[in-house]
């Protein structure tokens, strides 16, 4: 849409308000010369009437102020955001309530969802609408509201008609002309986020793991689950800070290092050959429990650690390192990047200064010998200093949000740990707003998950009865991924080098996706014969339906940049319904967006991908793109618009299996 038509649209909006505040002010005029008269009884009624209809009037004024303030911001098209079709009819919708009922002092949102029955979208409102007006002395019916809300729609290119159904649906119908344009922009300008508002300052907590020992299953769904959510972030346009909270200080470096210190006593000039960390640890924890004296080494070593000894640091700082190289294997073999090591030793030094401010602020009480900070409407204080001394969890969380807030200059936090330490986090965040660390502009959020499940719905184990480490997960996925290829004997279609790019991106694809496709707060049972189907909502069937689409256009000899020239010529034709229903969904791809960076739920993204292989499918079946001769095998035909439909489509296909964390192949 042009300049010129997004101003004649905007004047159209404020035109019809300003067409209701002319209306209120006749009525207001009427009602003040008959007030001036005398002659009525009911002057006390009138005049309250006459200050209703000012009030009316104030509000259609600001609201007219509001649209024009929006400008642009309201538009439909735009160059650098793709068009999010669900927020562009609830801001039709929102502007409808305030012109029709400007009786209703805080305006309702419109309620629009996707559509049912065949409508694209549908406007649910009446009913809640009709509350809100007979709590004003109103009384309509759903079906007069919805009637009105048509008759004040402001213009909106994307509406082809809008139909009332039922006690007041309002069933809503895109035009197909606009749908064409609007899937063309996705080939010409690119896959681009959609409109959230301003770029905030994020810092996500994710991951986690702790020092000196490896990394297990628990770990895996904070890891993928904060990755995802980190990438959708960046997509959106936000400034991102990704933070791994690691464990990294505590009295069990206490007994570590005595044990480093026995083992390997030239450790502080030469670098300790620990093979297996995850053994030293349990040796040191044996000797931990059964050796008196080596106990109080450990505890003297742990006061050693905290003042600052030279010696004792550098130990800690082998054992560090060591766990370090560890994660960051795994972090590569998933594709984690830019996330930040900032573990609970950083905020050692900081939580002196927290509970000094906190007592300057009168919030800190002694019970027991404890410093402890009650809160409201939470039962349980904030434990800020133990009665022997030593900081506890809540103390270094508290810490951490202060710090994050205020040096990193964040808006908006994240924490993607368990559901299990909800009230724990329910605690830190009420104690930040107590603190005055955060307040109504902070958005400040425990992204909670559910446990990881074996087949028998009981926590996820190996068959000795351990927490399964994360690598063994990973390394028996690329067994399994491996065997699922050579059973379909793509050794003998596929190089080298591509069956290694397809394991690997099938094996941890299907991993992240078996997790991300389910609703992160419920627990999910692992299985990795239902994760490696290529039949169903799975990682693989998504891969293969992308590798499948890149075939179609490998068959039209063409390429991505090739066909970015065509459409830029040539314009997409939506004329079967298959192709029309394919491209409203790919179009759909902003709203899912939009609603994940609203409640952080990325299983909408997996269903949404879903759904869009199952339209894809429908429309492969239903129109051909490539015609070949049969008997000779040779192109006879290919129709470039639906070619640039399987691109566009594969370019969105793309972006979400990345934006999930899901590395994809064209060759599978």
């Amino acid at each position: 849409m042009s300049s010129q038509e997004e101003v004649k649209q905007l004047e159209a909006r404020a035109s019809a308000m300003e067409g209701e505040v002319k209306k209120l002010q006749k009525n207001m005029g009427d009602v003040e010369k008959f007030l001036a008269s005398g002659e009525s009884p009911h002057v006390a009624a009138l005049k309250a009437e006459n200050a209703k209809l000012e009030y009316q009037i104030m509000h259609l004024e600001k609201s007219i102020e509001e649209e024009k303030k929006r400008g642009a911001c309201n538009s439909i098209r735009s160059s650098t955001h793709m068009t999010n079709m669900l927020g562009a009819l609830r801001d039709t919708f929102n502007a409808s309530i305030r012109i029709a009922f400007p009786e209703l002092s805080a305006t309702p949102k419109a309620l629009v969802t996707v559509g049912k029955k065949g409508a694209d979208y549908q406007c649910n409102s009446a009913l809640g609408l009709a509350k809100d007006l007979k709590a004003v002395g109103v009384a309509k019916n759903p079906r007069e509201i919805a009637d009105a809300l048509v008759k004040n729609c402001p213009p909106n290119e994307l509406i082809e008609k809008m139909e009332v159904a039922g006690p007041g649906f309002i069933n809503i119908f895109l035009k197909t002309s606009v749908i064409s344009e609007l899937f063309k922009e996705i080939l010409t300008l690119g896959v681009r986020p959609p409109n959230v508002g301003p770029s905030r300052r994020v810092v996500i907590d994710y991951s986690s793991p702790n020092i000196a020992k490896q990394m297990h299953v628990g770990h895996l769904r904070s890891t993928v689950i904060g990755d995802c959510l980190s990438r959708i972030l960046v997509f959106a346009g936000h400034d991102l800070l990704r933070l791994n909270h690691i464990g990294d200080w505590g009295t069990q470096f206490g007994m570590l290092i005595a044990h480093l210190e026995d083992k390997f006593p030239n450790y502080e000039s030469e670098s300790p050959p620990i093979g297996d960390l995850q053994s030293f640890y349990k040796e040191s924890k044996k000797r931990f429990d059964d050796d008196e004296e080596f106990k109080k080494r450990a505890y003297k070593n742990v006061v050693a650690l905290q003042t600052g000894d030279k010696k004792i640091r550098t130990g800690w700082q082998h054992i560090c390192e060591i766990s370090r190289v560890e994660f960051n294997e795994i972090y590569k073999r998933l594709g984690i990047k830019d996330l930040v090591e900032r573990g609970e030793s950083f905020y050692q030094p900081l939580m002196t200064q927290l509970v000094a401010e906190l007592q300057q602020k009168g919030l800190v009480v002694e019970e027991e010998g404890c410093k402890i900070m009650h809160l409201k409407n939470q039962k349980v204080p904030l434990m800020l200093e133990k009665s022997v001394g030593g900081y506890t969890y809540d103390t270094s969380d508290m810490a951490a949000v202060r710090h994050r807030l205020r040096e990193e200059k964040a808006s908006w936090l994240i924490y993607v740990v368990d559901s299990g330490q909800g009230l724990h986090f329910q605690q830190v965040f009420e104690g930040a707003r107590t603190a005055g660390f955060s307040d109504e502009h902070s958005r400040i959020e425990h992204v909670a998950f559910g446990l990881v499940l074996g087949e028998g719905k009981k926590k996820l184990k190996s068959r000795s009865g351990d927490t399964i480490k994360l690598k063994e997960l990973l390394d028996e996925g690329l067994e399994r991924s491996a065997e699922k290829l050579r059973e379909k004997e793509r050794e003998k279609v596929l190089t080298t080098d591509e069956l290694e790019a397809a394991r690997d991106a099938v094996a941890y694809g299907c991993i992240k996706y078996a997790d991300l496709c389910h609703q992160r707060t419920h627990d999910y049972i692992f299985s990795f014969d239902k994760m490696l189907d290529d039949k169903g909502n799975t990682a693989v069937y998504l891969l293969y339906a992308f590798t499948r689409i890149q075939s179609i256009i490998r068959l039209a000899q063409s390429d991505s940049d090739a066909l970015t020239q065509r459409a830029a010529s040539s314009g997409i034709e939506l004329g079967k319904p298959s192709e029309v229903k394919l491209a409203k969904h790919v179009l759909r791809f902003a709203e899912v967006i939009d609603r994940i960076h609203d409640d952080l739920l990325p299983h909408v993204l997996c269903e949404y991908l879903y759904d869009l292989c199952t339209c894809f499918t429908e429309f492969y079946d239903n129109c051909y793109c490539v015609e070949k001769d049969r008997e000779t095998g040779k192109i006879k035909s290919i129709n470039w618009s639906r070619i640039l439909i399987c691109e566009a489509t594969a370019r969105i296909m793309q972006k979400g299996l990345n934006l999930l964390g899901l590395k994809t192949v064209d060759r599978m």
